[in-house]
C-alpha cells in the first residue's frame, strides 16, 4: 500500500496573475539546490486521518503557522508521486507573510555514517511565485497541482 501525504497550496491574485506559496526543502541534501528543491507544504498520514486535516496539520508543522483563512478550499485530487506516495492538495486563495515561517525541525545523521545526529529545518525559505516559475523549482511530481490549479480557477 503506498503511503499517503497531503498539502496545502496558498494561492494569491497580483497585478502580473497568480502566485502560489511553496518551500525549499530544508537540510543538507537540499541546501545547494534550486530547481526542482521546492514543495507544496505537505506531510504523510495515515488512512485514519482525513486528508484535509491532515494537509492542515502539515501546513502548521512545516511553516510554523496554522493555514490562513482565506476562501473555500479547491480540491486539486491526487497524484502519485516519484517517491510512490499518493498526495493529495487543497489549494486556498489567502495571504500569508512568507518571511515569518518558524518551521519544524527533523533529525538526520549527518554526515553520513558518521553517528552524529543533527536537527534540520524541515523548509528553510517560503517564497511567492508566479505559476512559470513554480513549475520550474517544483520537484517534478508537484507540477501537475500548478495546472489543476490553473484550471479550477477558469472553471469557477
Amino acid at each position: 500500500m503506498p503511503k499517503l501525504s497531503a498539502g496545502i497550496l496558498l494561492y494569491r491574485r497580483s497585478g502580473d496573475g497568480l502566485e502560489v506559496l511553496i518551500a525549499h526543502m530544508g537540510g543538507p541534501f537540499w541546501a545547494r539546490k534550486d530547481a526542482r528543491a521546492w514543495s507544496i507544504p505537505k506531510g504523510e498520514h495515515t488512512e485514519l486521518e482525513t486528508p484535509l486535516a491532515a494537509a492542515e496539520r502539515e501546513f502548521a508543522e512545516e511553516l510554523g503557522s496554522p493555514v490562513p483563512p482565506g476562501g473555500e478550499y479547491l480540491e486539486l485530487g491526487e497524484l502519485r508521486v516519484s517517491s510512490g506516495k499518493r498526495l493529495t492538495v487543497f489549494a486556498r486563495e489567502a495571504e500569508f507573510d512568507a518571511e515569518a515561517i518558524t518551521p519544524g525541525t527533523f533529525e538526520l545523521e549527518w554526515p553520513p555514517r558518521s553517528g552524529r545526529f543533527e536537527a534540520f529545518p524541515e523548509v528553510d525559505r517560503a517564497e511567492w511565485m508566479d505559476v512559470d516559475t513554480a513549475a520550474e523549482k517544483l520537484v517534478k511530481g508537484q507540477v501537475g497541482f500548478l495546472g489543476r490549479l490553473v484550471e479550477g480557477l477558469e472553471g469557477s
